[in-house]
C-alpha cells in the first residue's frame, strides 16, 4: 500500500481541480445561471445589515410609518434571498450530477478499452473505488462546496469593504486578525492535503481487497481461508480508518483554531465598538451593522477553512481520476489504421515473435516463434504448462504486443490496424469462460448482439448446450447469476462455445475449450467444432491430446519455443516431447 501511495503523484494544490474544467465547459450556460443566482444571494446578504442599521436607528425616531416600510423591505429581501438560493441550488446540484456522470462514463470508457497489459499494474477494485468514491467527493465539491466557497469569498470581500465603510477604525482591528487566521490554514492545510490523498489510497486498496476476495469466495471457503482473508481486509480497513482519523483530527484542530481566532476578534471589536457608541463616536445602528458584517466575515472565513479541506480531498480524487483518463495504454490503435483485405481469409503469420509479460520481464513467454497458418487450416498448440500456448492466442487478439517480431492477419500486421478491425473476425473461447449476470439468451447473444432468438438457440444446439438450458427454471430466460454461479464448469464452457459459434468469425481461437466437459459432452462439442471449422482458420490450445488428433497440424511448444510440427501420427513416430505426452495420456486413459 505504501509503495502504491508513493508511486502516485501527490496532490500539491487545490489547482488540480482545474482538470475538471473540460467536463464543466459544455455546461457553461448552467454555470452562468448558477453564478448569477450566487451573486444575487451574496448581494442580498450584504444589503441586509444596512436595513438592520436603519431599523435600529429608527427606534428612537418614533415614526411608525418608516418602521413599517423597513419591515416590508425586510420581507422583500427575504423573498429575493429565498429565490436566489433555490435557483442556485437547482443549477449547481444539477451541474454536479451531470459532470460526475460524464466523468464516470469517461473513466469507464477509458478503462474498458485498456489492454490486459495495463491491468497488470492496477487492481480492478481500485478502479471501481475511483469511479465511485472519488467521483462522490467531486460531486460534493461541484454540487455544493464550490458554490458555498464562492459565496463565502464574495461575502468575505464585500463584508470587508462594507466594514471599512461603516468604521475604518474597527475595520483595521479586524484586518489585524487576518495573518493569525491565514497562517494555520496554510500550515495545517498542507498536512491535511497529504492525509486526504493517503486516506483515498487506503480506501481504494480496501475496495480492491474486497473485490478480489468476493470474486473468489468459493476458493476462499474451500481452503478455509476465511479468517485470514477477514484479517487481511480488516487490517486494510483499519488502516483506512486510522488514516481518516488523523485527517479528521487535523481538520478539527484547524477548525478550532480558525473559529476561535475569528470570534475572539469579533468580541474584541464589539467591545471597542460599544465604547465608541457610549462616547458618541458612532450610532447604535452603525455598531449593529458593523457587528453583523463582522459575523458574516467571520462565518465566511470559518466556512472557507472547512471547505478548504473538502477542496483538497476533491483535488486528490480529481488527480486519481485524471490519472486514469490520461493513462497511456501500452497497446494502442494506429493514427491511420489499415483495413483488412476483403474478403477476410484468415491467414495467420507469426514472424520471430519474442514476448515477455510486463509482470515477468526476465522470463520469456515466447522465444523467437515463427509460424504460418493457412486459411481454413486447423492448428493445435500443445505442450506442458507455461510453454506459451495461451500466450500465442493473447497476442493474436492483441491483448499484448510482442517486444520484437511481427504478427500478421491476411498479410497485414496487427499494430497497423484498429483492434476492433481484426477482432471482429475472431472468436475466442477462453480457458476460464466468462458468464455475465444476465440470462442464458443474453449470454450467448453477447457473441453477436443483433442475432435472433432462433440463431442463439441454433448456436446452443451446436455447442451441446440447448438441453441443459431448456431444463433451467425459465429456460433461455433464466438469470445465470454473477459469474454464472448457477452453472457447472462444463455448462459455463458450453455457453462460451455457443457464444463463439454464434459470432461466426473467420478465425476461431479455442483455449482449452473442452477441458471442463464430460466425455459425452466433449464428443458432442468436438463434432460441433469440427463442423464450425470448415472453411475457417482454427487455433486450438489443448492439454488433452485426444481432442487434437484430427488437427491438420500439431505444433509442439516447450519453454516458449516450437520444438516440433506435424500430424499426430508423425509426431508419435518421431519420438520426443509429443510422443512422451501421448504415451503418458493414452496409457493412463487405457489404464
Amino acid at each position: 500500500m505504501a509503495e502504491a501511495g508513493e508511486e502516485r503523484a501527490k496532490s500539491k494544490k487545490v489547482g488540480a481541480l482545474a482538470a475538471l474544467w473540460p467536463f464543466v465547459r459544455p455546461y457553461r450556460t448552467m454555470v452562468v445561471l448558477a453564478a448569477l443566482a450566487l451573486f444575487l444571494t451574496s448581494t442580498v446578504s450584504l444589503v441586509l445589515p444596512m436595513a438592520v442599521r436603519r431599523v435600529v436607528d429608527s427606534f428612537g425616531a418614533g415614526n411608525i410609518a418608516i418602521l413599517d416600510q423597513y419591515f416590508v423591505a425586510f420581507l422583500a429581501i427575504a423573498a429575493l434571498l429565498a429565490f436566489g438560493t433555490g435557483v442556485r441550488y437547482y443549477f449547481v446540484t444539477r451541474l454536479g450530477e451531470r459532470v460526475v456522470a460524464d466523468i464516470r462514463r469517461a473513466v469507464f470508457d477509458k478503462v474498458l478499452g485498456m489492454s490486459p497489459a495495463w491491468f497488470e499494474r492496477i487492481m480492478t477494485g481500485e478502479i471501481v473505488s475511483r469511479i465511485t468514491t472519488d467521483t462522490t467527493l467531486i460531486l460534493s465539491v461541484i454540487g455544493s462546496s464550490v458554490s458555498v466557497a464562492l459565496r463565502n469569498v464574495l461575502t468575505l470581500l464585500g463584508g470587508l469593504v462594507l466594514l471599512a465603510l461603516t468604521s475604518v477604525k474597527l475595520a483595521l482591528y479586524v484586518l489585524l486578525l487576518v495573518p493569525a487566521i491565514v497562517v494555520p490554514i496554510i500550515v495545517l492545510g498542507r498536512r491535511l492535503r497529504r492525509l486526504s490523498r493517503e486516506n483515498q489510497d487506503w480506501i481504494a486498496n480496501s475496495s480492491g481487497k474486497a473485490t478480489e476476495a468476493l470474486s473468489a469466495v468459493q476458493t476462499v471457503q474451500s481452503f478455509t481461508h476465511e479468517m485470514a482473508t477477514k484479517a487481511e481486509f480488516g487490517h486494510v480497513t483499519e488502516q483506512s480508518f486510522l488514516s481518516a482519523k488523523t485527517r479528521i483530527a487535523t481538520r478539527s484542530i484547524l477548525t478550532v483554531i480558525v473559529i476561535f481566532l475569528v470570534f475572539a476578534g469579533v468580541v474584541g471589536v464589539l467591545w471597542i465598538g460599544a465604547r465608541d457608541v457610549r462616547n458618541g463616536v458612532m450610532t447604535a445602528g452603525e455598531l449593529v451593522q458593523f457587528v453583523i458584517y463582522a459575523v458574516l466575515v467571520a462565518g465566511a472565513v470559518g466556512s472557507l477553512s472547512e471547505i478548504w479541506g473538502e477542496l483538497q480531498r476533491a483535488a486528490g480524487a480529481t488527480e486519481r481520476l485524471i490519472e486514469i483518463i490520461n493513462a497511456e495504454d501500452p497497446v494502442n490503435d494506429p493514427a491511420a489504421p489499415k483495413a483488412l483485405p476483403s474478403p477476410v481469409k484468415g491467414a495467420i503469420a507469426l514472424d520471430k515473435v519474442m514476448f515477455r509479460y510486463p509482470s515477468r520481464p526476465d522470463a520469456p513467454a515466447l522465444n523467437g516463434i515463427s509460424l504460418m497458418v493457412e486459411p481454413g487450416e486447423t492448428v493445435a498448440l500443445v505442450g506442458p504448462s507455461g510453454a506459451g500456448k495461451s500466450t500465442i492466442l493473447q497476442l493474436l487478439m492483441r491483448f499484448y504486443d510482442p517486444q520484437s517480431g511481427e504478427i500478421r492477419l491476411d498479410g497485414v500486421a496487427l499494430p497497423e490496424m484498429a483492434r476492433e478491425t481484426f477482432r471482429a473476425h475472431m472468436a475466442l473461447v477462453p480457458q476460464d469462460p466468462v458468464i455475465f449476470a444476465a440470462s442464458a439468451m443474453e449470454n450467448i447473444r453477447f457473441g453477436r448482439p443483433g442475432a435472433s432468438d432462433a440463431d442463439v438457440m441454433e448456436a446452443a444446439r451446436a455447442a451441446a448446450a440447448h438441453d441443459f438450458i431448456t431444463a433451467l427454471p425459465q429456460g433461455y430466460d433464466t438469470w445465470l447469476g454473477e459469474r454464472g454461479v448457477m452453472l457447472s464448469g462444463g455448462q459455463k464452457q458450453r455457453i462460451a462455445i455457443a457464444r463463439a459459434i454464434l459470432r461466426d468469425a473467420r478465425v476461431l481461437l479455442l483455449d482449452e475449450a473442452t477441458s471442463a466437459l464430460d466425455a459425452e459432452s466433449e464428443r458432442a462439442v468436438q463434432e460441433a467444432v469440427d463442423r464450425l471449422s470448415q472453411g475457417r482458420t482454427v487455433l486450438v490450445v489443448a492439454h488433452r491430446l485426444a481432442t487434437v488428433k484430427k488437427a491438420d497440424r500439431i505444433v509442439v511448444l516447450d519453454q516458449g519455443r516450437i520444438v516440433a510440427i506435424g500430424s499426430h501420427d508423425d509426431l508419435v513416430a518421431q519420438g520426443g516431447l509429443y510422443a512422451r505426452l501421448a504415451k503418458l495420456q493414452f496409457t493412463e486413459g487405457a489404464a
